[in-house]
């Protein structure tokens, strides 16, 4: 019932939504209302992005993180330690590799070994489990470890080009390989190995670049650039993958020598850093 002196007819139509409760929500507007430049201050700062003016009165999205260049984020992980490493990669984002991999594998052994094997990327059995080489390329390995008196996890670190298992097991992309070598250079900085055992195409891609088949880089001497503090570059050998020597016994012996060739590279790095450190310091004249 409409509670007014007036008669129903007479009454605007402003008056009859008042009267029946809906008012000023159902008003008409008879022009556009202006958005303010300066809005109400929200009642939470975490309002405030969503309220913010852009320019003409429309609303600014939310500020987003600024994504990293190649650059900056190399030069970010160029700075972390093993504990910030490991974090990054595990939750790495960085290339197409993360959709299907159950978790990234950093390595595994010993964070000051002398020897360091760099395989390609990880497997079924690695993605699952979190460790580089643990189906059959990997017993091969701790095989081919024991033949020149090595041992996984003493004295001995294992890595691989990339942290993601590739769909298939395929090889890796040049892109993927380029986009973990951040992780890998920084890898080689944390150990400062004193050999560096390249296993397969792809790790030999991942260090030297793409210099040649691997039945040309084997036999070669490469070196990978000297530490900080050190005189002298770290030996690189070239040699096949466990897994490809799994399909292809006959190139068995060819690793064989390789590493023969390693332990005696491994030899001679020892003796000269044991000669430097034995030579007295010369002092400025």
């Amino acid at each position: 019932m409409i509670a007014s002196n007036r008669p129903a007819s007479r009454l605007t139509r402003l008056e009859l939504l008042r009267e029946i409760g809906l008012s000023p929500h159902w008003q008409l507007r008879e022009s556009p209302v202006a958005v303010s430049a300066t809005p109400a201050v929200p009642a939470r700062p975490e309002e405030a992005l969503a309220h913010r003016t852009g320019v003409d009165g429309v609303a600014a999205a939310p500020a987003r993180s600024p994504v990293l260049t190649a650059d900056d984020r190399a030069e970010e992980i160029a700075g972390m330690g093993w504990e910030q490493l490991r974090e990054s990669v595990a939750t790495c984002r960085a290339c197409a590799l993360c959709q299907e991999r159950r978790q990234a594998v950093l390595g595994v052994g010993d964070v000051t070994a002398d020897w360091l094997f760099i395989g390609e990327g990880p497997g079924a059995e690695e993605d699952a489990r979190g460790e580089p080489f643990v189906g059959p390329a990997g017993k091969l390995l701790d095989a081919m470890l024991a033949a020149i008196d090595l041992q996984r996890g003493k004295d001995v670190y294992i890595a691989n080009a990339v942290k993601c298992r590739p769909p298939g097991n395929r090889t890796p992309e040049p892109a993927e390989i380029a986009t973990c070598a951040p992780y890998l250079k920084r890898q080689i900085a944390l150990i400062q190995p004193r050999l560096i055992v390249l296993l397969g195409r792809a790790a030999a891609h991942a260090l030297l670049g793409d210099v040649g088949s691997l039945a040309s880089l084997r036999g070669q001497s490469f070196a990978y650039p000297a530490p900080a503090g050190s005189a002298y570059g770290i030996p690189v050998v070239v040699t096949y993958h466990p897994a490809y020597l799994l399909r292809t016994l006959p190139d068995k012996a060819k690793a064989w020598e390789d590493l023969c060739r390693a332990r005696t590279l491994m030899r001679a790095a020892k003796t000269a850093a044991a000669e430097s450190a034995s030579q007295p310091a010369t002092r400025p004249t």
